[in-house]
């Protein structure tokens, strides 16, 4: 057939993982709190078991106080030892419980960062000194069960706090979790059952139904419906039969296939997934620099505050309550709400976008998502399917269905993207197609074969010259309509006289106009860039309602256009399929690579869509708008409280009678991390697959 000329190219699905996890594994801590990498080895389990241990050596310790039994109006029967409770107790929940505490701000020291761990050290040093003093009579102040509750308040929030965390980074564990432990390696004698570490490239291996595809390759042998939400966010099943690739973590349904191994380990694509996902959740946001450095001057606020405290209340002459002041404002200063308020946020955001098929390669990117004011769509392949439909059939006789028919089956041998076109729009129509023998192929100008007896040929302009046949008259209008709108035009002959005429065209996606109707809703203009002629771009942009319409523009010069934008005040998002629109991806203020599928390897996109579907563009702008609304939710919630909480810990209101005791600040304390921490969980209930933003 072919005047018409086409090139069809691949990414790569490169890039699994099972190392991945052993790789983050020291990431369960929290800590400065980059999700948190400051306090990284801080196991969750390690604080639920010495906080439970410090709550049942609490009891005896507050139990024994008569501070508390005076306030509750009760006592304990006296005996011999029994003023000993409290201090050995209380050290030991110094010494246990306090531990981490210490060993925390310890390292803080070293390492001239100061920061929470060494707020709370000083705080619960502060309240042991003062304790132990008043046991050996230098104080008079009962100050053994405020230590037990202020540890063991502490080791609560910090458990809870990481529990928090790691559910967040639980993302990882989950992507790992896709895999088998082992696969059917298939041999000449059989199969066998290995390890994933045990395939080789080439092996060939079993998949049955219900199974999960262990590694990234081929099917050579079966074909089968695959899930593979896991991967690209869409929840509909993909055909796949011999000839098509398979992707590790999705999961089988049908049949068995035999898939021959192309990529295992680190080379498949869940592994990059993965890594996406890991180093989105550990990069920096403007927001997170910001809240760092907030932190940083808290810790000299917060001690600032504490020796003025003391020095005002000792004063005053109340030296106990210059300790109890002190100890409460050093404690309820901690800035762990504000240590969590970005770190949280941006795991969880990370982690629920790649469940829905939208990685993150730069989280600054994803923020400037936000103030988009304009999305840039490359035509082929994004707002169309990037492959030829059959857009109008037109008959001499009137039967169009004879004519599709009789065309599909002359193509029916052909490897040619029209041909392939054609079939398919047959297939659609449910038609009987007939059977073709004699194939031939004219080179450049079309395919030839016998269909009932009788000689049928498809091409182009070329194949007519050559034969000297004359489109009927009656089809030349419609011709010019067609080519007018840039469709490419195929004749079908049969016994030398023209049958009919077919028109093939790149076809609009259906959920094109959906997405571009969401962004303008939102406020974004949308303008649309292709290296088509004006005509045939103007049709599509005004079929789908786009703003500005870019034609007749080179690849090379696509980069050009996005700059060209900018400098007329535009924020631009650009979404191409990151392959011929690299530069322009990378020059715009945010790039989209669209319809990567598995591909993760696109270096010149900020974020990437697993799914080819242009509405996932809105759900971007929805998780940037929705990430950046909980940032800056929490971290007006964790500034307001330390704002308010540390002259309340002070005893500013102490001539009106309130006051807090240190267990309250550690509680308050605890209770503005939790806040901040079930801010950012509500994120997981954010929607961002397409057409449900």
């Amino acid at each position: 057939m072919s005047d018409h000329t086409h090139s069809h190219g691949h990414g790569a699905a490169p890039t699994d993982m099972r190392s991945m996890n052993d790789a983050h594994a020291g990431h369960d801590g929290h800590g400065g709190h980059g999700v948190h990498d400051k306090h990284a080895g801080h196991d969750p389990e390690v604080f639920r078991r010495r906080f439970w241990m410090t709550l049942l050596l609490s009891i005896p310790v507050v139990l024994f106080s008569e501070m508390v039994q005076e306030w509750l109006n009760y006592s304990l029967p006296e005996f011999a030892g029994d003023g000993l409770i409290q201090p050995v107790l209380g050290t030991v929940i110094f010494v246990y419980g306090g531990r981490v505490f210490l060993e925390g701000g310890w390292a803080e020291i070293r390492s001239r960062a100061p920061g929470m761990m060494l707020l709370i050290s000083l705080a619960i040093i502060v309240a042991f000194v003062a304790s132990a003093a008043t046991t050996f009579g230098f104080f008079d102040l009962e100050f053994w069960w405020e230590l037990a509750l202020l540890v063991t308040i502490m080791l609560l929030g910090h458990w809870q706090e990481m529990r928090a965390i790691g559910q967040a980074q639980g993302a990882l564990g989950a992507l790992a979790a896709l895999l088998p432990d082992e696969a059917e390696r298939v041999t000449e004698s059989g199969q066998e059952t290995v390890a994933l570490a045990d395939l080789r490239m080439g092996d060939l291996v079993l998949v049955r139904p219900g199974g999960r595809v262990p590694v990234d390759g081929t099917i050579v042998e079966g074909q089968a419906d695959l899930d593979e939400s896991t991967i690209t966010g869409e929840s509909r099943p993909v055909a796949k039969s011999e000839g098509d690739t398979v992707v590790a973590g999705t999961v089988v349904a049908g049949s068995s296939l035999r898939v021959r191994v192309d990529a295992v380990g680190e080379g498949t694509a869940l592994a990059g997934i993965q890594r996406l996902v890991a180093e989105a959740q550990q990069s920096r946001s403007r927001a997170q620099a910001l809240a760092d450095r907030f932190a940083a001057l808290l810790f000299y606020v917060a001690v600032g505050a504490g020796i003025v405290t003391f020095i005002t209340w000792t004063l005053l002459g109340e030296v106990d309550q210059a300790v109890t002041r002190t100890v409460t404002v050093l404690v309820i200063s901690c800035p762990h709400a504000l240590g969590l308020a970005i770190p949280l946020v941006i795991a969880l955001s990370t982690a629920v976008s790649a469940k829905q098929g939208i990685l993150v390669k730069d989280r600054l990117a994803l923020e400037r998502m936000r103030s988009v004011d304009t999305v840039l769509f490359d035509k082929t392949g994004t707002l169309t399917r990037g492959e030829h439909v059959v857009s109008g059939v037109a008959a001499v006789d009137g039967n169009e269905d004879a004519l599709l028919a009789a065309a599909a089956a002359v193509e029916s041998d052909s490897e040619h993207p029209l041909a392939r076109a054609i079939v398919r729009a047959a297939a659609a129509r449910n038609l009987a197609v007939p059977a073709a023998s004699d194939f031939r192929s004219i080179a450049g100008r079309g395919v030839e074969a016998t269909v009932d007896g009788r000689s049928v040929a498809v091409g182009g302009p070329v194949m007519l010259r050559d034969r000297a046949i004359q489109i009927p008259a009656a089809l030349q209008e419609t011709v010019s309509g067609w080519s007018e709108r840039g469709a490419a035009v195929l004749t079908v002959v049969r016994e030398g006289a023209v049958a009919g005429i077919l028109a093939l065209e790149d076809g609009i996606r259906p959920e094109s106009r959906a997405a571009i109707d969401e962004l303008h809703r939102r406020g974004i203009r949308v303008v649309m860039i292709t290296g088509d002629a004006r005509p045939v771009a103007e049709a599509v942009g005004q079929e789908l309602g786009v703003d500005e319409v870019l034609a007749e523009v080179l690849p090379e010069d696509k980069d050009g256009a996005v700059a060209d934008l900018q400098r007329r005040g535009a924020k631009v998002a650009m979404v191409g399929d990151g392959v011929n629109d690299a530069p322009a991806l990378a020059r715009a203020d945010v790039g989209i690579a669209i319809g990567a599928g598995t591909d993760v390897a696109i270096e010149s996109a900020g974020v990437i869509l697993a799914t080819s579907d242009p509405r996932a563009v809105a759900g971007v702008a929805e998780l940037s708008r929705a990430s950046y609304r909980k940032m800056v939710q929490n971290l007006g919630w964790a500034a307001g409280y330390n704002l308010v909480a540390i002259p309340l810990a002070a005893g500013v209101l102490a001539p009106v009678g309130f006051t807090l005791a240190p267990a309250a600040g550690a509680v308050l304390m605890s209770v503005s991390t939790v806040v901040v921490a079930l801010n950012a969980q509500l994120l997981r209930r954010i929607d961002l697959r397409p057409g449900r933003s």
